[in-house]
This record gives structure tokens, C-alpha cells and sequence, in this order.
């Protein structure tokens, strides 16, 4: 499944829909702290997060990942956004929870990057 296909499911907003939504979705991720998401990730990894600044942009193009998924609307900075756009991030924004976009996730067969 790609980005704009997983968009649909999780009824998610494409923030930047410049970035590559067809990128394939291998996996997905749910964690605030950074150095752990660098340790766990993986490329395609679709990463659920309540952090919004330029730091998770720049773990997830370390990482290759797919997009990074903004639970309960919370709201992400134009530079910030920009910054994902110019790295080819999508970002996406729902008004599931953590734990419903998970779930949702886990439901569609996307595993879980950590072995």
C-alpha cells in the first residue's frame, strides 16, 4: 500500500501533498522520543508521532521513511512542513488518537519494523 492509499484509511489530511504519496508503506511506528524512532525505524516506515517540529522531519529522512502521521490534529509549522515538503516527507494529520491510527495500521496487515 502506498501513502495516499493509507491516507484514506485512516481518513488522514495530506498536510503536503507536493511530497511522494506513492511511496509504499513497509511499516509502521508509533514513538515520541527521537533517538529511540533512530534506533527502531526503518525505511517506509510510517511513523505516528505527536511531536511537530523540524526534528522529526529530519529523523524521518535519515530513516527513508514514508510519511509521518500527526495524530488528533495537532497542528505542524509552515517552516516546519516546508522543510518536509523540500525532503519529500508527507505528513499526514488525523483526528485519531495514537491508538486508533495504530490500530487501524495493524488491521491492514503493516507490520511493525522492530524485530
Amino acid at each position: 500500500m502506498n501513502v495516499a492509499e493509507l491516507a484514506k484509511i485512516l481518513d488522514a489530511k495530506v498536510l503536503n501533498p507536493e511530497a511522494d504519496t506513492a511511496k509504499e508503506v513497509k511499516s509502521g511506528y508509533v514513538c515520541d522520543l527521537l533517538s529511540w524512532v533512530m534506533a527502531k525505524g526503518a525505511p517506509g516506515t510510517a511513523w505516528i508521532t505527536v511531536m511537530n517540529h523540524m526534528n522529526v522531519i529530519a529523523v524521518a529522512t535519515l530513516l527513508d521513511m514514508a510519511c509521518v502521521i500527526l495524530p488528533e490534529n495537532i497542528d505542524i509549522g509552515e517552516e516546519t512542513l516546508s522543510r518536509a515538503t523540500e525532503e519529500d516527507i508527507p505528513v499526514l494529520c488525523s483526528g485519531k488518537t495514537s491508538y486508533e491510527l495504530a490500530g487501524l495500521l495493524f488491521a491492514q496487515g503493516i507490520p511493525n519494523p522492530v524485530k
